[in-house]
């Protein structure tokens, strides 16, 4: 049997208190349409009371005085009824367009708290748990924001409203109902905690199932290729049972809650006829007003036993919740400068400054110490797990080094640290391409165009022409889904096109030449040799090293040599043959 992640597991631990509560301020961008929905099921619910209250009297009059109906009740019944009926179609209308506006701005919340935090809380979850908060969670709170904050207050006004007319015309009929009402409105919350703890289990299933399904539609071809396929969908059907067993031990618990909210309205049914009864019997109530009195009270406890429903969903609803809250409130793993300044003009080097970095455990970085001047190509060199890709994304700022500083090079002035630039200004100056290449279904120029979406037709064509990815097919060649129909090399090839498009004043290039033969790689290399910029490689080939102006070595958290290709190489000792050495043996 599959066994749950950790983090999907934690998943299904129970959310913090509030969650629900940490979303009414999604409410606040839509007043208007707020206090609208409201209205509209405050004379929805109520317009139902006073229908079936009249109604009551009018047939108990009918009934016990032999009395027609006078015209003037009819024409009110008539007019309660077309009433209910629109009121009922404009409530489902503006709640529904209500909440689909919220979780429309909520979608870019959470995906704006994503991109804020990432690449730390991305790292590590998988793509498909992360469509599921995006997606899968968002769309689980339509029913909190359509079908629970309106009804409860429309239903708290009519109870309110119905109670104070009961304990003027019958006070034992209150009494009747009061109590029924007070306990299906504490029932959700009396069992508040296993319902959150079944809710959490059913998200934390349904984002396992979500997270394999996108693995597995990935990485179909590997799959069929190794006939791996037979164990992968065991593997789903083994993840769909869970969720199945999920949904299961919700749908039987709410279905038993469902079963005692008949039983205690039904026990409020017998109340409310003892009472009218007696009221009756003792004089204080007109027979002809018995079926309009007993109505009233039920009819009131209708929208309570039926907001008392939707509460207990939307307490199961507490998980996904808490997963789009945490999304929403991300910290920012790069906080925004309070008082950005601009870049210098010109070209620009850059330096790590007596950087020290971690990941919550032992440092990766210890005192870096690195220069790239304005115009220079450096290439990074070390073993697997050095820290490299870290000094790269260092100098990208999707983290902020522990201690020491990255800055930005000016060919005259003084240096400007990264963390006082606006991260639109310094994704401009700085573009890191890794050895991963997202590509996104729609056509090569499509992609091309992701870095400078307002780059003309002969700035994308000549972008591609000088990287090959001309020879891939036209511009208005199709890219298949994350770029499925294209071989690693070709990726490649884009994703350098697409960062010379944007015309960067660095280039960090992460292992993005590693899908490469020899003969694109050199190619590559004479089309980043055509402009002026500074250039930071990081990579294992040596061709690719080489060509580098200078080369750093990192070992141990440190840049342990510098030097050209010809001084370090000429040393039998030396850091970078080990490297080389190592890696040709690997």
């Amino acid at each position: 049997m599959t066994t749950a992640t950790p983090s999907a597991a934690k998943d299904a631990v129970i959310p913090a208190r509030g969650a629900l509560r940490a979303l009414l301020p999604a409410l606040a961008g839509h007043r208007a349409m707020t206090v609208r929905t409201c209205a509209a099921a405050l004379l929805e619910q109520g317009s139902l009371v006073a229908l079936l209250t009249l109604a009551a009297h009018t047939v108990g009059s009918a009934v016990i005085e032999q009395e027609t109906p006078p015209a003037g009740t009819v024409t009110a019944l008539a007019a309660l009824v077309v009433l209910r009926a629109l009121t009922t179609w404009r409530e489902m209308d503006l709640s529904h367009d209500l909440a689909y506006r919220v979780l429309a701005a909520l979608r870019v919340r959470v995906f704006d708290g994503l991109a804020r935090s990432a690449p730390a809380r991305v790292a590590g979850r998988r793509s498909g748990d992360l469509a599921a908060t995006a997606m899968a969670d968002v769309e689980a709170l339509e029913f909190f924001y359509a079908h629970t904050t309106a009804q409860l207050l429309a239903s708290g006004s009519v109870f309110t409203a119905g109670s104070v007319v009961l304990a003027v015309l019958e006070p034992w009929l209150l009494a009747a109902v009061l109590p029924v009402a007070v306990l299906l409105a504490a029932a959700p919350f009396a069992d508040a905690r296993a319902r959150t703890a079944r809710g959490g289990r059913t998200r934390a299933a349904a984002a396992r199932l979500s997270a394999d399904t996108v693995e597995t539609v990935d990485g179909l071809r590997e799959l069929l290729a190794f006939g791996a396929l037979p164990e992968r969908r065991r593997m789903l059907r083994e993840r769909g049972r869970q969720v199945g067993e999920a949904q299961r031990a919700e749908a039987t618990w709410e279905a038993a809650a469902a079963a005692v909210r008949d039983l205690l309205i039904v026990g409020a049914v017998l109340g409310a006829v003892a009472a009218a009864a007696h009221a009756v019997t003792a004089g204080r109530l007109h027979g002809a007003w018995a079926p309009a009195a007993m109505t009233l009270a039920l009819s009131v406890l209708g929208p309570v036993a039926e907001s008392a429903r939707a509460l207990s969903q939307a307490v199961a609803l507490r998980a996904a919740a808490s997963r789009v809250g945490a999304a929403v409130e991300a910290p920012a793993l790069a906080p925004p400068p309070t008082a950005p300044r601009p870049l210098p003009p010109g070209p620009l080097g850059v330096r790590l400054h007596r950087v020290r970095f971690d990941y919550g455990g032992a440092p990766v970085l210890d005192g870096v110490e690195l220069t790239a001047s304005p115009g220079q190509t450096l290439a990074l060199v070390g073993a697997s797990g050095a820290g490299k890709s870290t000094c790269a994304h260092l100098l990208a700022r999707f983290w902020d080094p522990a201690a020491g500083e990255v800055q930005l090079l000016p060919s005259g002035g003084d240096p400007l640290d990264v963390r006082q630039v606006s991260d639109a200004e310094l994704r401009r100056a700085v573009m890191l391409v890794g050895q991963d290449t997202p590509l996104f279904h729609g056509t090569l120029a499509d992609n091309l165009r992701l870095a400078a979406p307002e780059a003309d037709d002969t700035a994308v064509a000549e972008a591609a022409r000088r990287c090959g990815v001309d020879r891939i097919g036209p511009l208005s060649t199709p890219v298949g889904e994350r770029g499925a129909t294209l071989s690693g090399g070709q990726r490649a090839r884009i994703a350098l096109a697409r960062a010379l498009l944007a015309r960067p004043k660095i280039l960090v290039l992460d292992e993005s030449t590693a899908h490469l033969d020899n003969t694109g790689d050199a190619q590559l290399a004479t089309a980043l040799a055509e402009e002026t910029r500074t250039t930071v490689l990081i990579a294992h080939r040596p061709a690719t090293i080489r060509r580098a102006d200078r080369i750093a070595v990192l070992e141990g958290g440190r840049i342990v040599e510098e030097g050209t290709w010809q001084e370090l190489t000429d040393r039998p000792d030396s850091a970078l043959n080990r490297v080389l050495a190592a890696s040709e043996g690997g």
